[in-house]
C-alpha cells in the first residue's frame, strides 16, 4: 500500500523539480502566430518652480518601440530636443523570449493601478509599458520605486529590466 501510495509522489516530484530549478520562462509558451507590438518608455521627470504652484517637467524621455517581425527604433529627447532615432532588428530567439515572457507571466492580466508619488520627491523616473498581444492591449505606468510608497509588482520590474537589456544593446 505505501508503495503504491508512494509511486504518484515520486511522478510529481519528477515534474515539480525541473520547473522550480529553471528560472528562465519557457519559450515553448510563444506561439508563432502570436502577434506582439511593444512600446516602453522611460521620462526622466524633476520638479520646477512655477510660481505659486510646482510643475513637472521631462529632462530627458526615451522610447523603445519593439513591432512583431523584429523591428526596433529607439528614440531619445533630452531638454526638448530629440536626437536622431537608432534603428535595429532583434534576433527570433530574443522575440520568443519576449512573447513567452508576457504571455506565460500572466503580464496581461496586471490590475493598472495608479502610484502617487511622495511629497518630498523632486525628481523621478516614470516607466510605461503599452504591449498589445493578439490585439489585446495592456498599458501600465509607474514610478520607480523610490518616489512611490506602494509596492510595485516584481513582474513589471523583470519586464523592464528585459527591454532595459535590449536598450543597452541597441546604443552600444
Amino acid at each position: 500500500m505505501i508503495l503504491i501510495g508512494a509511486i504518484p509522489v515520486v511522478m510529481a516530484l519528477l515534474i515539480v523539480i525541473p520547473q522550480l530549478t529553471k528560472p528562465e520562462i519557457p519559450i515553448t509558451a510563444a506561439d508563432s502566430n502570436d502577434v506582439i507590438s511593444i512600446e516602453y518608455s522611460t521620462q526622466h521627470l524633476k520638479k520646477v518652480p512655477f510660481g505659486i504652484t510646482d510643475t513637472i517637467g521631462a529632462t530627458k524621455t526615451e522610447l523603445l518601440s519593439i513591432q512583431n517581425d523584429g523591428n526596433v527604433r529607439y528614440s531619445v529627447t533630452i531638454d526638448g530636443k530629440p536626437e536622431p532615432d537608432i534603428k535595429d532588428v532583434l534576433e527570433k530567439g530574443m522575440m520568443k523570449k519576449l512573447k513567452a515572457l508576457i504571455k506565460e507571466t500572466g503580464f496581461m492580466q496586471i490590475p493598472k493601478n495608479s502610484f502617487t508619488i511622495k511629497n518630498d520627491v523632486s525628481e523621478y523616473d516614470k516607466f510605461g509599458i503599452k504591449i498589445t498581444l493578439n490585439g489585446i492591449t495592456s498599458n501600465i505606468q509607474w514610478p520607480e520605486q523610490n518616489a512611490t510608497s506602494e509596492f510595485i509588482p516584481p513582474l513589471i520590474v523583470h519586464v523592464k529590466d528585459e527591454l532595459d537589456g535590449i536598450i543597452s544593446e541597441i546604443i552600444e
